[in-house]
């Protein structure tokens, strides 16, 4: 379901997808792109990422803040590894695992989730 999420992104570089699961039940979802009433343009004239625009476990985790829903215990299923900005996120947030199926170019958000002690698996498509 977090392809499927993905393909909601306006991003053109990347698309990636979130969903925040607990007790079986999505509690959230998410995907990266600009903040709310932005212009829905992910990239610059050069083909760079805009700066503000946000991760889709970003998104996912604050539209859950916003929520009566609690994080705390709950799964993150994303299609890309987390950046370490997001695995910080991720930790506040009470997450307790973490599921994704596509590497990040960089590891540092992993190697911090597992020095949280939260459970990361890779799952292969």
């Amino acid at each position: 379901m977090a392809l499927i999420w993905a393909k909601n992104s306006y991003c053109k570089r990347k698309q990636v997808g979130a969903l925040i699961v607990k007790g079986r039940m999505i509690i959230s979802d998410g995907y990266n792109g600009t903040p709310e009433g932005f212009e829905n343009v992910c990239e610059d004239e050069n083909n760079k990422t805009k700066p503000y625009v946000l991760h889709a476990e970003a998104n996912a985790i604050t539209k859950v803040a916003k929520s009566n829903n609690s994080s705390d215990g709950a799964t993150l299923y994303i299609t890309t590894s987390p950046c370490m900005e997001c695995a910080k996120l991720i930790i506040q947030s009470g997450i307790r695992r973490v599921v994704f199926c596509d590497n990040y170019r960089k590891e540092e958000g992993i190697n911090l989730l597992h020095r949280a002690g939260i459970e990361v698996k890779y799952l292969e498509i």
